[in-house]
């Protein structure tokens, strides 16, 4: 694994996933990088598909599925295997999915819902596991305002 790639644990607490992956998503693609989300959760990546045609109002994510085609072009890609083939700068990782080697990748989001107790310690086992490996990890965790605070 790459000391490198910067390992991001988001931790949600007042926010849903829904809530909080389409602004990620933005910000990400306001650097320029292409993002690969992955789920082991096929039902997940279809809510994640519907969710990013409908956040907002006024605009909408462009993306589209890692099974369909044209998947190497996608900006944004929704995916359930270990490949990365639109070259993505940006790994998410949405649930108990593999993150796999980090290689490539410039940042890496994970994820978990802090109200599940699975998630939670899956979260746990998977810090101390990369920290243990080397990593180069930051955790984010909500303020009472909503804001993402670093706090480690």
């Amino acid at each position: 694994m790459s000391t490198q790639t910067e390992i991001w644990f988001y931790h949600l607490e007042r926010s849903t996933l829904g809530q909080v992956l389409p602004g990620l998503l933005e910000k990400t693609r306001e650097r320029g990088w292409r993002a690969l989300v992955r789920a082991a959760d096929a039902r997940l990546l279809d809510d994640i598909d519907e969710r990013l045609w409908s956040y907002r109002d006024d605009s909408f994510l462009a993306h589209g599925r890692a099974s369909e085609p044209d998947a190497d072009r996608q900006p944004v890609l929704l995916t359930d295997s270990m490949e990365n083939p639109n070259a993505a700068q940006a790994l998410f990782i949405v649930d108990s999915a593999e993150l796999g080697d980090t290689e490539g990748y410039d940042r890496c989001f994970i994820i978990f819902d802090g109200r599940d107790e699975d998630s939670l310690t899956g979260a746990r086992v998977r810090w101390k596991a990369l920290k243990d490996a080397g990593a180069n990890l930051a955790y984010w965790k909500q303020s009472p305002e909503g804001r993402w605070e670093k706090a480690a």
